[in-house]
């Protein structure tokens, strides 16, 4: 899906420019010629970023991102004519995640935001990957099967692993025997079948024995989980 960008500066003929090169790269573009225009801008439309000049008329560069930093986060380039270090810094300090010195160059530009969005978004529109998961001191490896503590590997059989990797990663939610076995060795569970129960004291025995401390807790007459 298209990224929105909202250009807020009071040179049209810069605003112009930028929105045109960003438009060539597939992205949406929206325009306002200082702060207040911007602030209605947002409350129309969806925004992703903001590119935005320091020196406008109304509502400055500076007010605006004080304004938005009240209660949004999103990536937010500050442009401007203004090349000194305290100049750079204000805008920083001020709530902005870059500063480009005016005149610059277009495709500076638009790597720049490019590196934003990307840091501001990837991990949040990317689907959790639950493939490896920290618990306390004990790192669980679900793609190499392995239970790591420090650089210590706890050298478990497939079974313990499949346990351990179920109840981690449904820490404080309780699994009873039955829902393990099916689990884990997907058969249909029996009631006199204590294989769950034995997996569970050995895979205990070896995790006390590597941490120093109970990882899997009993909950008695229910089942098992880990915290």
């Amino acid at each position: 899906m298209s990224k929105h960008i909202l250009i807020v500066d009071d040179d049209h003929e810069i605003a112009h420019l930028v929105s045109i090169s960003l438009k060539n790269e597939g992205f949406t573009t929206m325009t306002a010629s200082n702060g207040l225009e911007a602030l209605k801008q947002m409350e129309k439309h969806h925004t992703d970023l903001i590119v935005l000049d320091v020196m406008m008329p109304e509502m400055n560069g500076l007010e605006f991102c004080q304004t938005v930093r009240q209660s949004q986060d999103l990536p937010i380039l500050m442009i401007s004519a203004k090349s000194e270090d305290m100049d750079k810094i204000t805008g920083i300090m001020t709530g902005a995640d870059d500063y480009l010195i005016k005149p610059f160059n277009t495709l500076e530009l638009i790597v720049r935001i490019k590196a934003l969005l990307r840091r501001a978004y990837y991990y949040r529109d990317t689907p959790k990957d639950n493939t490896l998961l920290e618990l306390g001191e004990l790192t669980i490896n679900k793609k190499k099967y392995q239970a790591i503590v420090g650089e210590l590997e706890i050298k478990l059989t497939s079974k313990e692993f499949e346990i351990l990797y179920l109840l981690a990663s449904n820490t404080g939610q309780v699994f009873d025997s039955e829902t393990i076995f099916q689990h884990v060795w997907k058969e249909k569970y029996y009631d006199s079948n204590n294989t769950v129960m034995v997996h569970i004291s050995n895979l205990r025995d070896k995790l006390e024995k590597a941490l120093g401390y109970k990882v899997i807790q009993t909950v008695w007459g229910v089942g098992y989980k880990v915290e």
